[in-house]
């Protein structure tokens, strides 16, 4: 019986976190563009600097806008990898197979994007952008590979 409860926290607490990576999610997209922009470029900023300061030479060659779309789609790909991880984890905790679990987390994922993309339709300033949600469907994909094989390791 303690070992079912603990079985259920478990659980409660796998699905929980993906709850609320969703509303982190959620809420980076309902920035209106202003602050999206304005927090993507703070980190295209820091990532510049940090490029200068490791390779001085780079400067001139390095377009700050162009660098800022990378971050954001890099941003994309990372927030949904941890998304896969996070949904593939609690399927198994659920007890569902590693076929079932890999199809749902994948489609969770994939489902969740586009909705995601659809809300943006809505924000100021934002679209919609078939692109955002292939890359958040290859950064989940990812994720939940890499799920698979971080727990293979663990296990040997």
């Amino acid at each position: 019986m303690h070992t079912i409860g603990k079985k259920r926290i478990l659980i409660l607490v796998s699905w929980s976190i993906v709850v609320i990576w969703m509303a982190v999610i959620f809420l980076f997209s309902a920035q209106p563009a202003y602050e999206s922009d304005s927090l993507s470029r703070s980190v295209t900023l820091f990532v510049l600097n940090l490029a200068e300061r490791v390779v001085p030479s780079l400067e001139p060659a390095i377009n700050v806008t162009t660098l800022n779309y990378l971050v954001r789609k890099v941003a994309h790909f990372v927030i949904y990898l941890v998304l896969g991880v996070l949904t593939i984890n609690a399927l198994k905790m659920s007890g569902i197979t590693t076929f079932k679990a890999t199809v749902w987390a994948l489609l969770i994922c994939i489902v969740y994007a586009a909705s995601d993309e659809t809300h943006q339709m809505f924000v100021p300033g934002r679209s919609a952008q078939v692109r955002d949600v292939l890359i958040d469907s290859i950064g989940a994909a990812i994720g939940i590979c890499g799920y698979y094989g971080i727990m293979r390791t663990l296990k040997e």
